[in-house]
């Protein structure tokens, strides 16, 4: 099939590359001609495990970008997969996902019957919206000459190819039978698994590659379909809101809230995962569909109490952590804190709406001087947040020179392995905030430290 994919971030780049790996001519169309640049040289236009060399393999083959959206005229399958930032009441910011509309429909083909994809995350009643504006662009009738669909992304940033190879569960959102027809085969290669295993294993993390459950392909209304992926995202952050508040009892009753939450997840109707404590959650995902999910409830009179607790305990477990480094530095004013991880969590450089911005804005309010670190994350964290007056640290080691505290707020497993003895002997107050419980706890307190997590004793 010929496929479009507009849009070169995450989503876009990670659905381009495998929908070509798996014998799909793929097009991508973005305005930035850097991004662009980098496709067709074979290169990954974002940092995602993997995706390099996937690219590499395909581009100038099966996969290659453009700034043009020409090649929209003899696509089969066109996927929108632009940013939908959250505006200030909460709501998503649409105006991607219009302009891109507006320029697939100018180049529909009224010979070829196409699918509008909305694999974007956007609000429930998108499809209606972006069908309107196609045909007002083309001249075309929906459901008739083309059919716009929901078919929501479920991709976890540092296991995209892993979740698109192999996915729990493929959702797609439309009753018109054509449209089912036409995704059903797009999807074949990856719901029967025919992908190349060999392939696809080299070029997957060592770590990954542990994911072959049966993929299970799911079909319902658009509506439906929308709402799934708001559902969905918002119920892991309620989990985990939940074991950040049972951490916080926890560390007043003296327990251990690792060994409560594996006890929690040996129940199979609970699981493992998404209990893991944290700073809290952040990312490109949980805050802005919370807030769209809830301004939706708001605007129909439904409200979701549970939804907005845990929003509301989220933004609690920020001020958490800053009152256990003020409980053990007193005054925070002329310190020195060293911050060990800027992306929301590891194996990516998304660095946009991180946990790490509202502790960081709360510290300096208090009169802290800050030191900061990540592998991957810093470029796009000094891009986004350069107004922020912290130093950048090239090396993980620095942040403790002189420092009155560390606190470690994403688990990158290169953390485990830093000359920690070398990080004591620098330090002012040798004390660690290990907010994920994932530090060599025994051995850092042998060597010295002052080491405190979340929840334990």
């Amino acid at each position: 099939m010929n496929v479009v994919c507009v849009g070169s971030g995450y989503v876009g780049s990670v659905t381009a590359a495998a929908l070509a790996m798996v014998g799909h001519a793929t097009t991508v169309i973005d305005v930035d001609l850097h991004k662009v640049n980098c496709i067709n040289a074979g290169k990954s236009p974002i940092f995602e495990p993997g995706l390099d060399s996937l690219i590499q393999h395909k581009a100038g083959t099966s996969l290659k970008a453009s700034v043009s959206f020409h090649d929209v005229h003899d696509a089969d399958v066109v996927f929108i997969c632009v940013g939908t930032p959250s505006l200030t009441d909460g709501t998503a910011d649409l105006r991607f996902v219009k302009a891109a509309a507006r320029s697939i429909g100018e180049n529909l083909n009224a010979e070829r019957f196409t699918v509008i994809v909305n694999k974007s995350t956007v609000p429930v009643g998108t499809a209606e919206l972006v069908a309107m504006i196609l045909e007002e662009a083309s001249g075309l009738k929906s459901e008739e000459q083309f059919a716009v669909i929901s078919n929501p992304e479920f991709l976890r940033e540092g296991f995209a190819l892993e979740d698109i190879f192999f996915p729990d569960r493929i959702v797609i959102g439309t009753l018109n039978l054509k449209a089912r027809t036409i995704m059903r085969e797009l999807y074949r290669p990856i719901v029967e698994q025919l992908v190349d295993d060999g392939k696809i294993w080299d070029i997957l993390p060592n770590e990954h590659n542990t994911k072959r459950q049966k993929t299970v392909y799911f079909e319902t209304d658009a509506k439906s379909a929308e709402l799934i992926k708001y559902a969905s995202n918002a119920f892991l952050a309620v989990k985990i809101s939940y074991i950040n508040e049972i951490a916080r009892l926890s560390e007043a009753l003296g327990s251990n809230v690792s060994d409560i939450a594996k006890g929690m997840g040996l129940d199979s109707r609970i699981g493992e995962k998404f209990l893991q404590v944290s700073s809290g959650w952040s990312g490109s995902c949980f805050p802005k569909d919370t807030g769209e999910l809830l301004a939706t409830s708001q605007k129909y009179g439904e409200e979701l109490s549970i939804v907005k607790a845990a929003v509301e305990s989220n933004q609690r477990m920020y001020q958490f952590c800053i009152h256990k480094i003020q409980q053990k530095l007193k005054s925070l004013n002329g310190k020195t804190i060293g911050i060990l991880g800027l992306t929301f969590k590891p194996d990516t450089d998304d660095a946009r709406q991180t946990q790490a911005i509202p502790i960081i804005h709360k510290l300096l309010q208090f009169g802290a001087r800050i030191k900061v670190h990540d592998p991957k994350g810093m470029n796009m964290f000094q891009t986004l947040h350069g107004e922020l007056p912290v130093y950048f640290c090239n090396h993980a080691e620095e942040t403790a020179d002189r420092a009155n505290a560390l606190i470690l707020l994403t688990h990158w497993k290169d953390y485990r392995q830093l000359d920690w003895k070398r990080m004591y002997d620098s330090m002012k107050n040798p004390y660690i905030l290990d907010t994920r419980n994932f530090l060599p706890a025994t051995e850092l307190r042998d060597i010295g430290f002052d080491y405190e997590g979340i929840g334990t004793s």
